[in-house]
């Protein structure tokens, strides 16, 4: 996100910097912190993330995908009132819902049980079967059966 020390990031052929809207509209960042509101309803986090990212989203769309990351039921209740890894499913099902082709992907599955893993990893091999693009920061292992994966490990 940040301008590169060296060289340049480029998205379609163009440094992403010349780009502006052009390629931030093509990419969803997920961080390590779940990014939502407290004071908010699991369906107004999902709803308001979407409009930021130009997604129209019904009510009904909404209560599809969280109840596909296992939050049916608690669509209503504040996300102060949630487990951190609840929380954290409000952040993944913006993944379910977005339409970006480039997914960059910081520790996704931090706070995840082993089926929230587990449906993480099946959107991100749906994202790329789709001839989508992630990118994937983990210190957790993540094993991808579909599309062409590249692995670079950083040790120290």
């Amino acid at each position: 996100m940040l301008s590169p020390s060296e060289g340049r990031v480029e998205w379609q052929g163009a440094d992403i910097h010349s780009l502006g809207e052009e390629y931030f509209t093509q990419l969803t960042y997920f961080g390590h912190r779940p990014g939502i509101k407290d004071e908010l309803t699991t369906v107004e986090n999902l709803r308001v993330a979407a409009g930021l990212s130009g997604v129209a989203l019904t009510r009904q769309k909404a209560d599809e995908a969280l109840a596909k990351v296992g939050l049916a039921g608690r669509e209503s209740l504040a996300a102060r009132l949630l487990s951190e890894g609840q929380r954290r499913r409000i952040s993944i099902a913006r993944l379910a819902i977005c339409s970006s082709r480039l997914w960059l992907l910081d520790e996704v599955l931090t706070a995840l049980d082993k089926t929230a893993v587990a449906f993480v990893r099946s959107l991100i091999e749906e994202h790329l079967a789709d001839g989508g693009m992630a990118i994937v920061a983990t210190h957790q292992d993540i094993e991808l059966s579909r599309g062409v994966t590249h692995r670079l490990e950083l040790t120290t």
